[in-house]
């Protein structure tokens, strides 16, 4: 396998990301029809500009995303202004000028540019949210975002996969957690320009994602100089009277400008949010306020060479310090360990079009993660059991026994080349190169417990334990060819995509070998390297239009994601196998990636007064996924063997659905979207434990594919705007949503079922529909009179209504458990009252 650096070498002059918008279109004469060559296309107060060629067609590419004026201008001809144009990095954005001759020098016309309804080059399903759009929505994170989105759940499932299924990008470039899962950072959301989220057909230079993907684009500093500053606080009114609050307190601060006019600009922004938590109350007897504290932070430096060269260099931070809170330990809460995770990304960016149609982007970043749990030092650490309660609920005395120190390095080279041929094809070429430095320490002991949740203090806990660290190695090239058929204005793409793994690991070969009734003693008698991973996956897409204002697209994609790295490394250390620890899960290096094969039929039809309606059907089959083998005995109907598992690729999971989306965003007045979601989500596992759990409950699971816990099969979603008098602007969201599925099995004392000769059946039973409903009113002031500044005055309700939003059942069918633990319900209501001051 070569090294890093000469993959990166052979790939750097052809490699290049494109994750930056385009302005493409055609300047002609009004009066005759006939492309004009030379004429002038700027973006207004910038430097990016380019001029016609022989027929009048133009392209500007390489653009941040955001919100323009383009100037067109000709000598002879009267100049055109064209405001509000958008520019996004989802799809190109096509201005067509017509110009007006004239012999005089005459005023300039202004025009406001004309939104595109349907975009036919886009045959998927994809999602722009602008900044503007942003700063009216009553969201938080990213996560908000999502949710509001057709066929996502409230925690972030995709059209019916997995959490971990969804690759998270800033600017295009990865922010992942290998080992857990999810996003790994955050960024301030003023830092925003604009969220693209894929979640059906997206093209092949995405990899290492089955479900969806998600490209958050940030902001540039420009020639104006502009800064902000906002305070949010929950608890400005708390009282006896107002106890629905967390303590919540966030500020933010932004700025932009430019150090040298028209060459170098700078934009940076910081989010300090501190809280106590839904929990507060319990919480304030064990630890001081706050209890929860979030620093987050980027800064940008663009240099422009040129109209057409942009060189950047950004730097995001995140540090988050948390503590968790459990009802079963809510009398002894300092017994929970704190949590801290930290991050820190630093990138370059070169952007070039030395050519009207060629155009490449190279992106370099360098990446730390880093979690902690626990205190500084695992020295001294014991491993001592709980005290409960006298009926085995409430955990009295005793510290949880978790320390946790992980660091994830990782290099990134990335990049494409863009090449239009003949104004027919465009052709990407681009890749990727990763180099991981991946190193973990954990000590995790965990006690025994039934199905329905009893700890079984005979027994000793679990052992979670492991230590490793590695060097893999990742990346990819792949290849697209975007055809645009001008007579009939049909759109085909098509595309390939080769991706490598290699673990660089060996893996143990490890004999158990039993030594008195269910116990047994690890032998390592050799190792095996593990082997590179590599696969081709296909993704092609049509689009062709079947009226003046309506298209029909198909999609079909092969996409692929590696384990996570605990999935891989957990337990393999020979080290650790020869010091006789007996860990409950044994990684495997030699995991395959899993596999998912999805199609996507869809139909848009521009309706009246700019209304859009789309319907979607969509399938997936996910094969390949991460589940456990297990060797523990089913002698027991609780879990008082010990066993042991590794990982392995044997689980698998369908879904498919329809989504109705009605949407009307051009009315300054009043703006709204309206979509229904059918779908089912079934699967053989839902989580890569779950074989090894069920096994040690005594449960014989068949692999059969039953209902998901996150398969949600009538899905409402609500999204509106208006402007209403006294300047107020509003939006409101809500969110219906069907019962989800939860395991009926009934048991008297917590230890055995009511019917021990009944079928264990996951997830056979339904529990309550749930509605999730947003509001936000704002006010803008401001003071041109004296100085350029604005304030916004605006309250964010979350649950306005109220509703009690029902998480999880026990096996009983009781929201909470016996306890009644309000963890079961998501949060109440939350109303915030903030002021933005921009100047």
């Amino acid at each position: 396998m070569l090294k890093f650096g000469s993959i990166a070498f052979l790939l750097f002059p052809l490699l290049a990301f494109a994750n930056n918008g385009k302005l493409e279109g055609r300047v002609t004469d009004k009066a005759s029809g006939d492309g004009l060559p030379s004429a002038v296309v700027r973006l207004a107060g910038t430097r990016y500009g380019t001029v016609t060629d022989q027929e009048g067609f133009y392209v500007l590419s390489g653009l941040p995303s955001g919100t323009y004026d383009v100037e067109v201008s000709l000598l002879g001809y009267r100049k055109v202004l064209i405001t509000q144009v958008q520019i996004v990095s989802l799809r190109p954005t096509r201005i067509d000028v017509k110009l007006e001759a004239s012999a005089i020098d005459l005023q300039g016309v202004e025009i406001i540019a004309n939104r595109q309804f349907i975009q036919r080059d886009v045959p998927a399903t994809a999602y722009a949210i602008s900044s503007l759009k942003l700063d009216q929505l009553p969201v938080t994170s990213v996560k908000d975002v999502m949710a509001l989105q057709p066929g996502v759940t409230i925690e972030g499932n995709v059209r019916g996969g997995k959490t971990q299924e969804v690759l998270y990008l800033i600017d295009g470039m990865p922010v992942q957690d290998l080992m857990k899962g999810g996003s790994s950072a955050d960024i301030p959301k003023s830092a925003i320009s604009e969220i693209n989220i894929y979640t059906g057909g997206f093209d092949v230079e995405y990899g290492n994602a089955l479900s969806g993907v998600v490209n958050i684009m940030t902001k540039s500093g420009d020639n104006e100089r502009f800064t902000g500053l906002r305070i949010e606080k929950d608890d400005w009114f708390a009282g006896d009277w107002n106890r629905q609050i967390s303590k919540r307190f966030e500020s933010e601060l932004f700025t932009r400008g430019a150090v040298i006019d028209d060459q170098l600009y700078y934009f940076t922004a910081h989010t300090l949010r501190l809280s106590d938590g839904e929990w507060w109350q319990d919480a304030q007897w064990f630890f001081p306020s706050p209890m929860n504290k979030d620093y987050m932070g980027i800064g940008k430096l663009d240099y422009m060479m040129g109209s057409n060269t942009r060189i950047a260099f950004h730097a995001i931070y995140n540090h988050s310090r948390w503590r968790d809170y459990e009802f079963t330990w809510r009398y002894n809460l300092s017994g929970l360990p704190e949590r801290e995770k930290n991050t820190l990304r630093l990138g370059l960016t070169v952007t070039d079009s030395p050519l009207r149609n060629l155009s490449y982007n190279l992106q370099l970043t360098y990446s730390l993660l880093h979690s902690h749990i626990g205190p500084e030092s695992a020295a001294g650490m014991t491993i001592d059991p709980y005290q409960y309660d006298i009926y085995l609920r409430y955990i009295l005395k005793g510290t949880r026994n978790w320390w946790a120190d992980s660091k994830q390095r990782i290099y990134t080279a990335k990049g494409i080349v863009t090449y239009e041929l003949d104004k027919t094809h465009l052709f990407k070429l681009g890749g990727e190169v990763n180099q991981y430095d991946i190193t973990s320490d954990l000590i995790k002991y965990e006690p025994r417990l039934t199905y329905f949740g009893k700890p079984i203090e005979t027994e000793p806990p679990l052992n979670y334990s492991n230590q490793y660290s590695y060097l893999p190695m990742s990346g990819s090239v792949f290849l697209q060819d975007k055809i645009e058929f001008k007579r009939d204005g049909a759109v085909f793409h098509a595309g390939f995509r080769w991706d490598f793994h290699d673990p660089k690991a060996e893996r143990p070969v490890v004999e158990f070998i039993p030594t008195r009734g269910n116990e047994f003693k690890q032998v390592v008698t050799a190792t095996a390297k593990a082997s590179v991973k590599q696969q081709w996956s296909l993704r092609t897409s049509f689009s062709v239009p079947t009226g003046p204002s309506s298209i029909f697209y198909i999609n079909f994609g092969q996409f692929f994601q590696m384990p996570l790295f605990d999935y891989l490394y957990s337990g393999i250390n020979p080290v650790t196998l020869r010091g006789l620890s007996k860990n409950v899960l044994t990684g495997n290096p030699d995991l395959q990636p899993e596999r998912t094969n999805a199609w996507e039929i869809g139909f848009k039809q521009l309706l009246k007064n700019s209304y859009v309606l789309s319907l979607t059907y969509f399938k997936k089959v996910t094969s390949n996924q991460v589940d456990s083998k297990t060797l523990v005995p089913y002698d027991s109907k609780f879990a008082g063997d010990y066993g042991f598992a590794s990982y392995v690729n044997n689980a698998q999971a369908n879904s498919q659905g329809i989504e109705v989306v009605f949407t009307r965003e051009t009315d300054e007045q009043f703006n709204s979207s309206l979509s229904y979601t059918y779908m089912v989500a079934k699967g053989i596992s839902e989580t890569a434990d779950q074989s090894i759990n069920y096994a040690q409950w005594g449960f014989a699971v068949a692999p059969v594919e039953h209902p998901l816990s996150w398969d949600q099969r009538h899905t409402v979603k609500i999204d509106a705007s208006a402007k209403l008098p006294l300047g107020l602007t509003a939006n409101g969201t809500a969110i219906i949503s069907s019962p989800r599925p939860y395991t009926h099995y009934p048991t008297r004392d917590g230890f055995t079922p009511v019917d021990p000769t009944k079928e264990f059946v996951p997830n056979n039973v339904r529990m309550k529909s749930t509605i999730f409903s947003n509001f936000k009113i704002s006010r803008v002031f401001t003071f041109e009179e004296y100085f350029t500044s604005k304030l916004t005055v605006y309250l964010d309700s979350r649950n306005f209504i109220n509703y009690r939003n029902v998480k999880w059942y026990d096996s009983n069918g009781k929201i909470g458990g016996e306890l009644g633990d309000p963890t079961a319900y998501y949060e109440p209501r939350r109303t915030r009252i903030g002021v933005l001051w921009e100047f």
